[in-house]
């Protein structure tokens, strides 16, 4: 009885939600922040503590620039 489960590092899931961020504020500069960042959140199924590092960081990426 074994069940099919992908296995990933601990970053991986995060590593891939920042770059698929990163690419969606580049693609549509138009958008919200804040709808970028729900749609990442929902497509990685990132938990609230996953959620609150991206929301910080990003806004903090943003306030440099």
């Amino acid at each position: 009885m074994s069940a099919h489960k992908t296995t990933q590092r601990p970053g991986d899931k995060m590593k891939k939600a920042i770059c698929a961020l990163s690419e969606l504020t580049r693609q549509h500069p138009e958008k919200s922040r804040a709808s970028l960042l729900e749609q990442v959140e929902i497509q990685f199924d990132l938990s609230p503590k996953e959620c609150e590092f991206l929301n910080s960081h990003f806004s903090e990426c943003k306030e440099q620039q």
